[in-house]
């Protein structure tokens, strides 16, 4: 390798991983900002009241809300600022009565008490919103550990020469698991893949997704054959399911070759993207029923082999990538987005794929959408056609 490309082979990663540090900053930023301005609220909000009060005298009768001032605190901010901020309130009420002329009259009186009312309930709500931001929190460091045990990082390298790519998109706001998953494992067998999408969603689903990928942890190294690994999936998935619940999922297999063998079971088929930037969608010659309904499955689900030369490039995915809606109903046209994959580094490519659904949705995603793509690195694949 020439020493300009090695450069290039050692930079592509840190531009990756500096563009996603320059996206969380900015988040970051925003986040900061937001809650700055959210904290200064009670303080312009009691400025204008002043102001207004001063400026149009005694008649206008506007001190008694200064009481939004302690009410928007409790917004953003502590009880102890809370606190401080309802005290501000009350010295300003007094200030304004004593200013025109109304220190002892009974609306004084009452504005007073309601400050201090709502003084009361804003601390008691602020101290409320910390610990309920707090079990957030620790939920949140928690789903990021079991994110971390069911769908482990995928190695950017998997075999002889293969590249490997993934992107997952929860339809669940602020979650980052769900009833997708993934998994690429090199074993004495080759490299096997799954890509798969559980029916139904919330924690049940991800419960799901975790049986069946431990099993294929395990039975990918030690099944000779896709079958097998089929097999051993569907008596997991027996002993674990009830009712009519079911996953699709892909498997795939290579040894280094030219070919990729691939095993269906009722998901979407992968598209290949081939050097030349070629792409189609290779549907299993036989269709077979999901993992879960093997009693009621006729015939084996039968492999089938797919091209994969140097060059090429394989996407699997799961439905929510292709049943995506824009606004108007149009679903998402995958086929025609086959030249976004045709970038050098392919986790690059597969990010600017998944901005291009996220945009052409417009919304948060209505279900769970999983990306892998597998690339054989020996040569680099020339950017794909348009389809028409």
């Amino acid at each position: 390798m020439r020493p300009s490309a090695r450069l290039r082979a050692l930079l592509t990663p840190l531009r990756s991983a500096a563009s996603r540090a320059v996206a969380r900053l900015l988040s970051s930023v925003e986040t900061t900002k937001t809650q700055a301005t959210l904290r200064s609220l009670p303080f312009i909000v009691m400025a204008v009241v002043v102001l207004i009060d001063l400026a149009s005298g005694p008649a206008s009768g506007l001190f008694p809300l200064l009481a939004l001032g302690p009410a928007f605190a409790s917004v953003a901010c502590g009880p102890a600022r809370t606190t401080v901020i309802g005290a501000i309130a009350l010295v300003l009420c007094f200030a304004l009565a004593l200013y025109n002329d109304g220190l002892w009259e009974p609306r004084t009186t009452i504005t007073a008490m309601a400050i201090l009312g709502v003084t009361l309930a804003s601390v008691l709500a602020s101290a409320g919103r910390i610990r309920h931001e707090q079990r957030l929190a620790d939920v949140r460091s928690v789903a990021e550990a079991a994110q971390r045990v069911l769908l482990r990082p995928v190695p950017r390298r998997a075999g002889p020469g293969i590249g490997v790519a993934v992107s997952y998109t929860s339809a669940t706001a602020e979650a980052r698991i769900g009833g997708d998953l993934y998994e690429v494992v090199t074993t004495p067998h080759g490299v096997r893949v799954i890509v798969g999408d559980v029916q139904g969603k919330g924690l049940e689903a991800v419960e799901t997704a975790a049986v069946v990928l431990g099993a294929f942890r395990e039975a990918a190294y030690d099944e000779a054959g896709l079958r097998g690994v089929v097999t051993r999936l569907e008596n997991a998935l027996t002993r674990e399911l009830s009712g009519e619940q079911f996953v699709t999922a892909v498997l795939a297999e290579t040894t280094g070759g030219d070919s990729l063998t691939v095993l269906s079971c009722g998901h979407p088929p992968p598209m290949v993207i081939t050097s030349r930037g070629d792409h189609w969608f290779a549907d299993p010659p036989d269709e077979a029923l999901p993992l879960g309904m093997g009693s009621l499955q006729v015939t084996e689900p039968a492999p089938y082999r797919l091209p994969f030369g140097p060059g090429d490039q394989i996407l699997f995915y799961t439905d929510g990538v292709i049943e995506a809606r824009d606004g108007t109903g149009r679903f998402y046209p995958l086929a025609s987005r086959a030249h976004l994959l045709s970038g050098a580094d392919p986790q690059l490519a597969l990010d600017a794929l998944r901005a291009d659904l996220l945009r052409h949705v417009g919304r948060p995603l209505a279900d769970d959408a999983a990306m892998l793509l597998l690339r054989h690195r020996t040569a680099r694949p020339t950017p794909a056609r348009h389809a028409a």
